[in-house]
This record gives C-alpha cells, structure tokens and sequence, in this order.
C-alpha cells in the first residue's frame, strides 16, 4: 500500500495501519492523507480514478483512535475499489424505492442517510476487526452513546422536539442497535457488558422503535450479497425506521 501523509500530522498511525492492513488487503490506487486543524471533520474520504483521499482532523490523527480509524477507512476504500454493494449503491434511489408516495418529516430522511452509513460502516469494519482488536471501538461505541443517553430531559413530553439528529432519542435507539450489532457481530463484548444498558436506556427514549429489530437486521446482513440483495435489505431498514412509528401508532 502506498500511503502519503500531509498537514504536518503523525504518520506513525497511518504507516502502521497501512503495513496491518496491507498483510491481508491490497488497494490498486494509492492513499493522499491530508491533517487538518478543523476539529469538526473527524474524518471524510474522496475517491477518484488514480487515488484515494483522507481528510482527518489533527485531534482525530492524534488520538488514541487514530490507527482504528485509519483502519477503518481503508477498509472503506478497499470495498469502494472492489465495487462492494455497500459502497455503490446510491442511497437517494433506496429512498426513492423505499418511500415513494410517501410524506416524510425532514428529521426521518436524513436519519435515513445515518442508517445506510451505518450499513457501510458495518461492511468496512467487518474487514478490519478480523486484523485488530476492538477494545477501542467498543469504548467509543459506549462513550458516545452515553453521551446521547444523558442529552435528553429530565421529563419525557410528547411536546418535546430534539434540535440535532444526534440528540435525538429515535436516532439514538437505531444508533444503539447499530452497536450492539457490531459488537455481537465480532463477538467484542460479554452480556452483561454495559452498552447493553445504555442500549436499554436509548430504547426506553425511543418507544416507537425497536431496538431488537434492528439489532437483528444490522445482524442479519448478508457478508457478500449480489446488488439486488443489498438493496433489497435496505429498503426494508428504510422502511422499518419510517414506517415503523405509524404502526405503532396505528
């Protein structure tokens, strides 16, 4: 693998996830990293036809996570390159496909995006989780959760309305699913871990939807579908998240 890091930041992360990642995948077109001081752009990727392109905050390049998420991003480029579903699937036609005829409240597309990033998320790390520990993973997953958990008031009123997707409570369940799903998916954590209980106190903010549903469904997630397969399962994780409100409604 060929990796060039700019911005003056550390090149140890990245060199060494290069060399970890590099014993069991390959990418074709080389990786331009790029440190920058907005802490707000943890990290973003970029392809194009003769290389691959990080941009990663100077915080997120020198933090304990930095060779994890390094990993995690070349898994992401590795899948990009292979034409893995996951990562060439447009997610406006799975809308499209998923809620046509449909209203739709605002916070619930774009949550909709969250969700599909989830499910490439879930591809990436299915790559580097077989090459290192997750014990960082897992802390972040119960870090920020807890984070979310604690952003909610003191009293639940239907009349209430969170102002970021991240605060939300509906978002916060599904985020919750997501991370348990990864942690059961790469056996990373014991049952009596305390993500569960986090999880358990996300899905209690989140009456309308299912924690365990979509557990199963990141669960569930064929590791190599076919393009018809893939778009399949998410249009029905679409659906189960739209949808699933009005049923409980109903």
């Amino acid at each position: 693998m060929d990796v060039q890091v700019r911005g003056g930041g550390p090149e140890r992360p990245f060199l060494g996830a290069a060399s970890l990642f590099g014993t069991e995948y390959d990418l074709q077109r080389p990786v331009q990293v790029e440190v920058r001081d907005d802490p707000d752009e943890r990290t973003r990727v970029g392809h194009t036809d003769d290389r691959h392109r990080l941009i990663i905050s100077r915080q997120a390049a020198t933090s304990a996570m930095a060779r994890e998420l390094a990993l995690h991003e070349f898994a992401h480029m590795y899948r990009h390159e292979r034409s893995h579903p996951s990562h060439v699937q447009s997610t406006d036609e799975v809308l499209f496909l998923a809620l046509a005829g449909r209203s739709v409240e605002r916070r619930k597309v774009t949550h909709c995006y969250q969700i599909a990033n989830h499910v490439k998320d879930i591809y990436a790390d299915d790559l580097w989780l077989d090459l290192a520990p997750g014990e960082k993973l897992v802390r972040f997953f119960e870090s920020t959760l807890a984070i979310a958990v604690s952003d909610r008031p003191a009293e639940r009123q239907p009349t209430w309305t969170r102002r970021t997707p991240a605060s939300d409570p509906d978002i916060t369940a599904v985020n919750a699913a997501f991370a348990l799903a990864q942690a059961e998916r790469h056996d990373l954590i014991d049952r009596d871990h305390r993500l569960y209980d986090l999880a358990h106190a996300a899905a209690e903010d989140a009456p309308d939807v299912s924690l365990n549903t979509f557990k199963h469904r990141f669960l569930s997630l064929e590791p190599d579908p076919d393009d018809s397969g893939f778009r399949k399962a998410l249009v029905d994780l679409t659906r189960e998240y739209v949808l699933e409100e009005r049923r409980a409604a109903d």
